[in-house]
């Protein structure tokens, strides 16, 4: 049973293009296992049998991938403990669920932000989008579609560093499927 999950960003756009079971067959080269991917976004829930820290498991990914695919990868992971307490997040009130109507959004980021950083990007959302932090992840809901946004997330990049998104569809489906509640 699996029991990290793996986020990388800027899989499958424009030329990049990998099919899931290379994806998931690179893992398994790289020493994972239990590995099975999820959409061809760049899900991937694994084990790691030598129990390595997350900062190792990123290294080791974003290394190997990079070697195996010949870019940077920059990879996200998290614990399916992690992992269910972000689907399980209401970051947002009642009447701002119902002001802005877009699918939620879940921005996985590479370690919590300083206060300064989080106000920066707070700062940056306008009348038509909202956003909460909770711990290495930021939320934002948006009042359509994430193209139709005026959200400038280079400039959340630049405030927050590397991040890569998905929709709280996504990351509820992941948990629910490989790490149900224990």
């Amino acid at each position: 049973m699996p029991d990290h999950a793996a986020f990388l960003k800027g899989m499958n756009l424009g030329s990049r293009r990998l099919t899931n079971e290379e994806l998931r067959g690179h893992f398994e080269a790289i020493g994972l296992v239990d590995v099975a991917t999820f959409r061809a976004s760049g899900n991937v829930v694994f084990s790691s049998p030598k129990r390595r820290s997350e900062r190792a498991l990123v290294e080791l990914i974003e290394r190997e991938l990079a070697g195996l695919l010949g870019y940077p990868v920059a990879t996200f992971v998290r614990t399916g403990e992690e992992l269910r307490r972000v689907a399980a997040a209401e970051p947002f009130d009642e009447s701002t669920r119902a002001r802005l109507h877009g699918k939620p959004q879940v921005m996985l980021l590479g370690a919590k932000p300083a206060a300064p950083a989080r106000r920066e990007a707070l700062a940056l959302a306008g009348p038509d989008d909202a956003l909460a932090f909770d711990g290495r992840e930021l939320h934002w809901l948006p009042a359509g579609g994430v193209s139709e946004s005026a959200l400038d997330t280079n400039a959340l990049a630049r405030a927050l560093g590397e991040m890569t998104v998905r929709t709280i569809g996504t990351i509820e489906q992941i948990a629910g499927r490989w790490f149900p509640d224990a």
